[in-house]
């Protein structure tokens, strides 16, 4: 047998073992599911959830879609492709978006508007630079085997659940006037509302906003004109169109011109090589596409089934099988209804640290809103497990699945920015697909400004790195001398 016959061969075998593995996955994921609905027909809201995740993690991994990489890649060496496929991920999720509005089952909630957002966005957006990946793409990249990634996560879920739960010496970095508006509030006295940084940003300010979407604004009377024209069209498609021609001009025309050899471009010139721009990655195309309509989807049988069971949160329908350790003092859990990430894993670090003696069920983030569910049971949680395991099986079927173990530095680099984006999710109320892609997508403007707050922090954190990769070089130069 020749060298290339052999070769073939083994990479035929490793990619038959590989889609007998993901096969496996596959199967143990339906078993599970059959399993529990077997015991309660009931879980089937939540095993939406995890089906979802899988679909996320085969859509992720397929087109290596990361906003970090987005932001880095701009900023870093001018290549715009995955910030186009972000954005053609968010227009075509406003469409199926607003199909779900129509129809009446839409479960988002527009996040209240304040300075708060740039400013989570900002720290959330310097962290994805250390780490090599955003909260989604953490997930995909620990499918694949990258021990970082899992760093990553590990640090974005406990720094999150320490964060939201800072205690009463935290209490001098709060204006007095949060503490008033706090203690106004005539909460329960199980919450320490007034205990704590987190509580009064959160009872104290937060809670003081008001937010709300492009649709709600317009108020036609019109449901068909709310969403397409409000939430789609306006919040989201003509500001993504916008983007597009931004990244065009400044990352992609020159180069565009240059090997076309079109000195002087007519704008149907133009327009191709747009269109050249948004097509020169067919896979994180494809990606976008796949997100943008599975985001949409899973919105519309979450709300379908609320209505079915007649319940507004899965708490509820927790409480009604029994399972109340873990729920809020309302009875309810974290549970949006679409794709989102870090609260679930807030919940998860939090868990563990209430398991180990930790006093955490007090504050307003675990006691009145999230709880602290039993990881099994916990919807959103095991939606992003099942991204994790998506991701595994599309990257064991292209033979990209492979442990991957960092480095000091790059360990380093992944606890202290997953610390900051865990913490610049929660100042800003989510990461960059709770806060932004959820956000505009459903005519919530909030969005972009947590973009823009993500951007800058993304472009000083380029600087920084480099900055760092360049004093590192310097100082390997002295030491070789």
């Amino acid at each position: 047998m020749s060298k290339d016959t052999a070769t073939a061969a083994a990479g035929a075998g490793a990619m038959h073992r590989g889609t007998l593995y993901s096969g496996i996955i596959v199967a143990l994921v339906a078993i599970v599911s059959a399993m529990a609905l077997a015991a309660d027909t009931r879980w089937i809201y939540l095993l939406v959830y995890v089906w979802f995740g899988l679909a996320y993690g085969i859509f992720l991994q397929y087109g290596r879609f990361c906003m970090a990489s987005a932001v880095r890649d701009l900023f870093a060496v001018k290549v715009p492709r995955m910030a186009v496929g972000v954005m053609i991920a968010t227009a075509l999720f406003s469409l199926t978006a607003a199909f779900v509005n129509v129809a009446g089952y839409s479960t988002f909630h527009p996040h209240p508007l304040g300075w708060h957002i740039l400013i989570g966005g900002l720290i959330f957006g310097f962290g994805i630079i250390f780490t090599g990946g955003c909260a989604s793409g953490s997930l995909y990249k620990s499918g694949e085997g990258n021990i970082g990634s899992m760093l990553v996560l590990f640090s974005i879920s406990f720094s999150q659940a320490i964060f939201v739960d800072l205690g009463s010496w935290s209490n001098a970095f709060a204006p007095a006037s949060w503490e008033a508006s706090a203690a106004d509030k005539g909460m329960p006295e199980s919450l320490s509302v007034t205990d704590g940084w987190f509580d009064q940003f959160m009872a104290g300010y937060v809670w003081d906003l008001s937010g709300g979407t492009v649709g709600q604004w317009l108020g036609t009377g019109s449901a068909w004109v709310n969403s397409f024209l409000g939430n789609a069209v306006i919040s989201s498609i003509l500001p993504v169109l916008a983007i597009i021609v931004v990244l065009y001009i400044w990352a992609f025309r020159k180069g565009y011109l240059r090997r076309e050899k079109l000195e002087n471009p007519g704008l149907g010139d133009e327009l191709r090589g747009i269109w050249k721009m948004v097509t020169s990655s067919k896979n994180t195309a494809i990606a976008g596409l796949g997100l943008g309509v599975f985001a949409g989807l899973q919105m519309w049988v979450t709300g379908a089934l609320r209505e079915h069971y007649g319940i507004f949160n899965f708490g509820e329908l927790l409480a009604k099988m029994g399972y109340t350790n873990g729920l809020t003092i309302q009875y309810t859990v974290f549970d949006p209804g679409y794709w989102y990430i870090t609260t679930q894993e807030a919940q998860f670090a939090g868990w563990i640290l209430n398991g180990m003696g930790a006093d955490n069920m007090d504050n307003v983030y675990f006691g009145l809103t999230n709880g602290l569910p039993n990881p099994l049971i916990n919807a959103p949680l095991l939606m992003s497990l099942g991204i994790i395991l998506g991701a595994a099986m599309i990257a064991l079927v292209k033979k990209e699945f492979k442990w991957k173990v960092p480095n000091m530095e790059t360990a380093i680099f992944a606890l202290v920015g997953g610390a900051l984006m865990g913490i610049g999710a929660r100042i800003g109320m989510g990461c960059n697909v709770g806060a932004f892609f959820a956000a505009v997508t459903n005519g919530d403007l909030t969005g972009w400004i947590f973009l823009a707050g993500m951007t800058l922090g993304g472009f000083i954190g380029v600087k920084a790195f480099n900055a760092w990769m360049e004093y590192r070089a310097s100082k390997e130069d002295d030491f070789a001398l």
